[in-house]
């Protein structure tokens, strides 16, 4: 059980890798490897959440200019890992894009296409100046 647990983890990682890539280099492919097709994206603004369905976030996402293309230097870190089960785990993650700094908490299972985000809550935790 012990392996099994530690390949579960690196697969975890390398998928919350694919994410963090996939935003740095606005690139909708790798997004939607990495997000189930039915996944959504959550926040609240004054008081009214906001829901987003990843085929409407992949949408925006493609239309960004990258921060690569910028020369940003990646910024990204997992700061939390939450197992549930072995198939089951909340990542939270805090990631920069341009100014942006955003605070994630991603819900990963993993099924018959590996680990994937079946959902995201995310906030604005700043802007740099």
């Amino acid at each position: 059980m012990q392996k099994q647990r530690m390949n579960s983890t690196t697969d975890l990682l390398n998928a919350v890798q694919i994410y963090f890539d996939a935003l740095y280099l606005c690139d909708t492919k790798k997004l939607n490897q990495v997000f189930h097709k039915s996944s959504s994206l959550f926040d609240v603004d004054e008081g009214k959440v906001f829901v987003e369905p990843i085929a409407s976030f992949s949408k925006d996402v493609g239309k960004r200019v990258s921060p690569s293309s910028k020369g940003q230097v990646p910024e990204a870190e997992i700061l939390m890992i939450d197992w549930l089960s072995n198939a089951c785990a909340m990542v939270k993650i805090r990631i920069r894009a341009h100014n942006n700094v955003f605070v994630d908490h991603l819900g990963f299972v993993n099924g018959e296409d590996g680990w994937q985000i079946v959902s995201k809550i995310w906030h604005l935790e700043k802007v740099i100046g």
